[in-house]
């Protein structure tokens, strides 16, 4: 399995308040970010699952929509996170 709980432990730890803190936008990101990248490995060799395809592009929407809300509630947090993830609009 590609994410554990020890790895899902230190994605929140670093980019969330705590490592239990699994609730905070830029926790979500960070692993949505996780995520996406590796499917995005996935797609390049197997470029006919389509499955997979609709579940990064529903990724990559809940991923826009949390970066938004960051945006309007702290510009600041946001600037910080996509900064750290290299993240770019």
């Amino acid at each position: 399995m590609y994410l554990t709980a020890e790895k899902k432990k230190e994605i929140f730890e670093k980019y969330g308040k705590s490592n239990t803190d699994t609730g905070s936008p830029e926790a979500q990101i960070a692993l949505f970010s996780y995520r996406i990248a590796h499917l995005t490995e996935h797609l390049k060799s197997n470029h006919k699952d389509h499955m997979t395809e609709r579940a990064l592009k529903m990724l990559v929407g809940k991923r826009r929509r949390l970066l938004d809300y960051l945006m309007r509630i702290d510009i600041e947090r946001y600037r910080a996170i996509v900064k750290e993830l290299a993240l770019r609009k």
